[in-house]
Order: structure tokens, then C-alpha cells, then sequence
């Protein structure tokens, strides 16, 4: 399938998601969410150029507003009753690594934090570093959107956890011996990550037309937690906690976007935390249907179609591996159909809308 022969009409209603979310959907009718597609996709899908803009230059409220009108364009027209969207707020002068990108549809370059050591590594830097305040947030992306939204689309602002951007500062080869030979330090990087991103969460969650709060911490890898589960209890979890009483506080939802394996710590988000909802599976750490008939009575369940499917599988790969999943998931009234990440510029545009259409189907069969 290519998006010039895309069947569906848009029949957005968000209060259907929320519902879903909270373990309270229709086992017959299965929602749509993503954290993001990359502008490569977006593209190619409407068939028209991306629109973005540079973060840290001079506020382009005009390229804000484009960029939102397209990604409101981008996920209606495919079915989605809302999408996660985010305010603009810098961290300055992080260490980022470049190669050539070599996916499908490429990028100039593909970048990434250095993983060695960071801007910060000891308490001169800590106090050299030109911290933002959650009150230098850009809001205005959210509100524009949630001004320009079809009738029935919600929004989902970003809640940014803390554990990553701590890594991003310091490297995580700095940071993982920073835990133990200088936690003072590492508790100070914490302290401050979490005044600024609690603050903009509970403003966030203020705004008109913001119906859930999404986090991303990701905060494993393949065989387990990227720093131990004590070290999460400790630095991560007390952040997290307040971000989740603050979307309960408006009623709305708290979801976690984490990759990795946090088969040690699922007790302590859900019971602890107090997730409503889970993000970003992979089938070599375990199936989303797995997870799902062992969480799913507690917490909803978003996306989890497999990235290696999506990237390397035919599109009738893809089709049965998603039927499979709504078979084993849908019937719970939690589950949220998506991707097992993000929708990548190395996903083919077939197999990701090949995905959504079993999706359509599945939610018009009768």
C-alpha cells in the first residue's frame, strides 16, 4: 500500500483513546498512537517537504506553526485521535557524535549524544553550565495546536523525564562512575533536571486541550536497567512520581515512553509511580502480547509492533504480525495499536501504513 491509495476517512475521537488508555476501551475498536514520526515519514506520507525548524535560534513562530499544521494534517488523515507534541526548551552545548545517515529516506546526518563524557563531570562544570528554567519554555507549538486541531483530535504534551537528559549531560560512561564516586554531584544534576521539567510538566498539564501528559526516559537496554534499580529508586523515580500525581492531579492520564528491559522495576512504576500507561516494546526483550497478558489488568498497553518487523519485513510480515497482536491484545479494551518505537525514517512507508490499515480493518469488521 502507498499513501496515494489510502482508503480510511478520519473519525477522530480522543475520548475514545482516554478511555482505551484507562483499560476501559471496546475490545472491537483499537486507537492509533505514536510518540513520533520522523519528518523523513511525514513527507513522504502527505507527499509534500517536511517542515521544521532549529531549536536554539531565534524563536521562528512562523516554522512552529507550519511544522504543527502538518503533523495535525500527518495524523488525521491517517486515523490517529491525538499525537504527542512538545514545547521548545533547550539544553545547551551537549557533546553530539555524526555519521552519514543510510536509511531509506535520509537525513543530511544522524546524530547522537556522546556517550563518553559530557559537559558536565565534576561540580566547576555543574556550576559553569547555563541551566534553562522551566519558565524559558516555549509554549507556544502546544498552543498553537491545540487551537488548530479537528473536531474530536486531542493533544498530548511532552513530560521529559530525567534520567536520560542526567546521561546526556555526563556522558553515561561519566555518570555511571559519577553514581559512586560522586553521588553528591549526580543528586545536584537530578535536583536540578527535576525543578525545571516538573515545573513545565504541571504547566503543561494546565493548558487547554492537553488530555494526557507523555514521558520519555529511557531508562534500560537489551538484559536489563541502565543504571541499578536502587540508583532509579533513588534518583529517577522520586521525579516521575511527581510528574504522574501532577497529570492525576487534571485527570488525565500519565504515560512512560522507555525502551529497554524494566522487568525489574514494572512492580515499583505501576504500584509506585503510578503509570496509567507503557511505551516501546521489542520483541528480543519480550512481545508486547507477553507483556500485555501479564500487565495488561493493570496498565494500558501502547503500540509494540515490533521495529525489526517494520524496518526489515514484507508488508504481509508485517500485516499478520499485527493482526497477531490485535488478536492476543485488543480484547483487554486497553491496548493501543503503534509501532514498538517511533516511526523511523528506515521504516518503508508500506509496512508503516500497512500497519494502520490492519488497524482499520480490525476496527471495521463488525
Amino acid at each position: 500500500m502507498h499513501p496515494h491509495e489510502w482508503p480510511w476517512k478520519p473519525q477522530p475521537d480522543y475520548t475514545r483513546l482516554l478511555r482505551t488508555l484507562r483499560r476501559q476501551g471496546e475490545p472491537h475498536h483499537v486507537p492509533f498512537l505514536e510518540l513520533s514520526a520522523d519528518p523523513e515519514m511525514i513527507s513522504a506520507v502527505l507527499g509534500e517537504p517536511a517542515v521544521s525548524y532549529e531549536v536554539g535560534k531565534a524563536a521562528d513562530r512562523e516554522a512552529m506553526e507550519k511544522e504543527a499544521d502538518q503533523k495535525i494534517r500527518f495524523w488525521h488523515l491517517l486515523g490517529y485521535d491525538a499525537f504527542w507534541h512538545r514545547p521548545v526548551l533547550e539544553m545547551p552545548d551537549l557533546l553530539r557524535l555524526e555519521s552519514d545517515d543510510i536509511a531509506s529516506m535520509p537525513r543530511d546526518k544522524r546524530r547522537w549524544v556522546d556517550e563518553k563524557a559530557g559537559i558536565i563531570t565534576n561540580w566547576e562544570d555543574f556550576e559553569r553550565y547555563p541551566w534553562p528554567r522551566a519558565a524559558d519554555a516555549d509554549l507556544h507549538p502546544i498552543e498553537y495546536a491545540v487551537h488548530h486541531l479537528p473536531e474530536g483530535m486531542g493533544l498530548i504534551a511532552e513530560a521529559m523525564g530525567v534520567l536520560e537528559p542526567a546521561m546526556w549531560l555526563m556522558g553515561y560512561e561519566t555518570f555511571a562512575l559519577a553514581i559512586y564516586d560522586q553521588p553528591d554531584l549526580v543528586q545536584a544534576v537530578f535536583d536540578r533536571l527535576a525543578d525545571i521539567y516538573v515545573s513545565l510538566a504541571r504547566a503543561l498539564a494546565q493548558m487547554d486541550g492537553v488530555i494526557a501528559l507523555w514521558m520519555g526516559d529511557d531508562m534500560g537496554f537489551k538484559t536489563g536497567t541502565m543504571i541499578a534499580p536502587k540508583h532509579l529508586r533513588r534518583f529517577v523515580f522520586p521525579m516521575h512520581q511527581q510528574v504522574a500525581h501532577i497529570a492525576h492531579e487534571q485527570g488525565m492520564p500519565f504515560l512512560l515512553h522507555s525502551c529497554g528491559n524494566l522487568e525489574a522495576v514494572m512492580e515499583e512504576l505501576i504500584e509506585e509511580v503510578g503509570i496509567d500507561a507503557k511505551h516501546s516494546y521489542e520483541d528480543v526483550i519480550i512481545p508486547v502480547e507477553d507483556f500485555a497478558a501479564r500487565y495488561g489488568d493493570r496498565i494500558g498497553i501502547i503500540g509494540g509492533v515490533d521495529m525489526n518487523l517494520l524496518a526489515r519485513g514484507t508488508e504481509e510480515q508485517v500485516r499478520a504480525g499485527t493482526r497477531r497482536i490485535l488478536e492476543r491484545c485488543a480484547p483487554s479494551g486497553g491496548y493501543v495499536l503503534g509501532s514498538g518505537n517511533t516511526v523511523a525514517n528506515y521504516v518503508p512507508v508500506q509496512n508503516f501504513l500497512a500497519m494502520l490499515d490492519e488497524g482499520w480493518r480490525y476496527n471495521t469488521s463488525g
